[in-house]
């Protein structure tokens, strides 16, 4: 029987964590940098070479890659050979993985950020530490304990799509009409997850293990699909990438790095679908205890990660926004970039919903937003001589319902978070003559770069959710919806799968 101790299990999970928080699998470096190299929309590539930098810098500079550190997912395979009773400690299984979660959340040299809230449909209060964890145990011959962790980003979870297909139904038009609804919260270019059959709940999980598997999609496309999941990875991975989508959802040629597809047996009557995207944040890593201690975790081969370097055109407009006027920003039109300096506000979904209930309630907000920008953003805390820690973008969506009430009571300019604003919000900003920026969503740590200065204002309880005043010098940014109410979120995928559409039509009468 082997004997594993209890802290091996718990120190192996903390130091898999703190690698994937700073480390990109280098399977995923190289399908990036091989997406930049061939992408040919502007807007897109720029998205692109801002995620490929922050991953580098993120490399070298052990820090998180998203300020999304994640809930923590962990597969465990339990070696039928691993005796229980040599555990060590008393705790449950998941009471060691716990610990590890903790001690890699509360790191004093790479504080990640606490992202779980207890009492979900409740008072919903951030535990802290980022504990617990999502834990799945299934007990395999052997005499090993297998151990895969990630760490999944909110935005991309919450794009996560459920369906009970008929047995005659096709799974590719499922996703083709699906993915297109996801829009761009789950930061594109990234990896599908698609797990078939079982029932609802094994689907879903069926989904969640593919995104663990090796981005392998251009092998296969050498060798040839050798049986059906293989040809529908193929089929979904062309189609998919037709859609025009594009990086951030701005338009371009690669929407997917990889489609992976799971499958299970079915009852007769039934097809479960699930997909479930993974980020420009992708984190994961596998490891094996055998007894002679913890896992170790060797750093990649930074020669893996390009040598790219953001540098905004000629044609970036450079703003000041201590001085910026509805005069100004009245000239912006979707899809400029910008380049961002001066004072903001923060402010994501707890902070608006106390904002909202403020105005309800006719009482007094805490911060001045008139002719001021918001900043959709949960940052992670600083350590060593850090203004803040990496500070990507939320998902602008989650504003929307949000959007009008603080428009028309607030005096508010602008809001700058990441992928698209939905038909309220447009309508709202639209009417207000006001714009909405994006930040590119997994370029955290390189934005960070960019604060100069953070000052926390109001709702200090929140956590990563208080108000906060940036001061930020060149925070690259573009104009995702301008005072007309057009959407780069909606004209560039168009542009782009027309483009494609006309490229394999053209191929087809060659």
């Amino acid at each position: 029987m082997t004997v594993i101790r209890a802290d091996d299990l718990t120190q192996s999970v903390a130091d898999a964590l703190q690698y994937i928080s700073y480390y990109h699998p280098p399977d995923f470096i190289r399908a990036m940098a091989a997406a930049y190299e061939r992408e040919e929309s502007p807007a897109a590539k720029a998205a692109l070479a801002q995620v490929l930098a922050n991953s580098r810098m993120c490399a070298l500079g052990k820090r998180p890659i998203c300020q999304d550190t994640g809930i923590v997912i962990v597969f465990l395979e339990v070696g039928m050979e691993v005796s229980w009773a040599s555990w060590e400690g008393g705790e449950s299984v998941d009471d060691m993985v716990n610990e590890g979660v903790r001690r890699a959340y509360l790191h004093a040299d790479n504080v990640l950020r606490g992202s779980i809230v207890a009492d979900p449909d409740g008072e919903r209060v951030n535990t802290r530490d980022n504990t617990p964890a999502v834990i799945h145990t299934r007990i395999v011959p052997g005499d090993k304990l297998r151990v895969e962790v990630a760490a999944k980003g909110g935005g991309s979870e919450a794009k996560a799509k459920f369906t009970m297909l008929n047995p005659s139904d096709s799974v590719v038009d499922w996703i083709l009409d699906t993915v297109p609804t996801m829009g761009a919260g789950w930061c594109p270019p990234g990896i599908l997850g698609i797990g078939i059959g079982g029932s609802p709940e094994k689907a879903m999980l069926l989904a969640k293990e593919a995104m663990m598997g090796p981005i392998d999609i251009h092998d296969l496309i050498d060798r040839g699909a050798a049986n059906r999941a293989e040809e529908l990875r193929l089929e979904l991975f062309d189609k998919v990438n037709a859609l025009g989508i594009g990086a951030q959802g701005l338009g371009g040629l690669t929407t997917v790095l990889d489609v992976k597809v799971l499958e299970h047996p079915t009852h007769a009557a039934n097809k479960p679908v699930a997909v479930i995207p993974n980020c420009t944040a992708t984190r994961h890593v596998g490891f094996e205890l055998d007894g002679s201690g913890p896992a170790t975790f060797d750093p990649p081969d930074l020669a893996d990660w390009p040598d790219v370097a953001y540098a905004p055109g000629d044609e970036v407009r450079r703003v000041d926004l201590d001085t910026v006027t509805r005069a100004d920003t009245a000239a912006w039109r979707a899809g400029d970039t910008l380049l961002l300096s001066g004072r903001l506000l923060t402010g994501r979904d707890a902070a608006h919903k106390r904002l909202v209930d403020l105005i309800d309630r006719g009482e007094p907000l805490p911060v001045d937003f008139r002719n001021r920008f918001i900043y959709y953003v949960g940052p992670v805390d600083p350590v060593r001589d850090e203004v803040i820690g990496p500070a990507g973008p939320t998902t602008a969506t989650r504003m929307d319902k949000f959007t009008r009430t603080m428009l028309e009571h607030t005096g508010l300019s602008g809001m700058i978070g990441k992928a698209e604003r939905g038909p309220l919000a447009i309508d709202a900003i639209r009417d207000h003559g006001a714009v909405s920026l994006i930040a590119v969503g997994g370029a955290a740590y390189l934005i960070a770069r960019a604060i100069t200065r953070s000052t926390r204002l109001a709702f200090e309880d929140l956590g990563m959710e208080a108000i906060h005043e940036f001061e930020v010098r060149d925070m690259p940014v573009t104009v995702a919806v301008d005072c007309r109410g057009e959407s780069v979120h909606i004209t560039g995928p168009k542009i782009w799968a027309r483009e494609i559409d006309n490229r394999i039509a053209a191929a087809t009468l060659d």
